[in-house]
């Protein structure tokens, strides 16, 4: 099971999110809201990079994976900055909670930048313990704070 899990948690994380994100962009005019689902489209697309390489569904490509990872740390940077303000559309999948407990969330989003600040891909043999401290972070938020 344990060698199943990141891949999965990679095809999850991408897939529903580029999902989700597909659907909730339909109707949204807000800027800061649409700034919000962009940042999340491109981390979920640099997560599905390095989940893709860890099923072994594209070669591994240490340059590739860098690339993607510095994507995600750039993205998880702006999060707190992304949410400061209270706009939730009808189609958003963020839920009142960021707000309600605004001190937490941005403490989790802090904690899924240190994480990605931790990470170091050198070979092929790295991409399944990346993968587990990506879901972490991301999991940190997205169990709570996302429909």
């Amino acid at each position: 099971m344990k060698r199943i899990a990141p891949a999965a948690l990679a095809m999850t994380l991408g897939m529903s999110l580029s999902a989700s994100l597909a659907l909730a962009h339909q109707g949204v005019t807000d800027p800061t809201v649409l700034a919000r689902m962009d940042s999340m489209k491109v981390m979920s697309a640099s997560v599905k990079v390095i989940g893709d390489m860890t099923k072994g569904e594209i070669d591994f490509d240490a340059a590739e994976v860098a690339a993607a990872l510095a994507r995600l740390k750039e993205e998880s940077a702006k999060i707190p900055a992304l949410f400061e303000a209270e706009i939730i559309p009808k189609k958003s999948e963020a839920l009142p909670a960021i707000w309600q407990n605004w001190d937490e969330y941005v403490k989790r989003a802090q904690a899924l930048d240190t994480a990605l600040a931790g990470i170091s891909v050198e070979e092929a043999t790295d991409l399944r313990p990346a993968m587990k401290a990506i879901g972490s972070g991301c999991r940190g938020c997205h169990d709570t704070y996302r429909k």
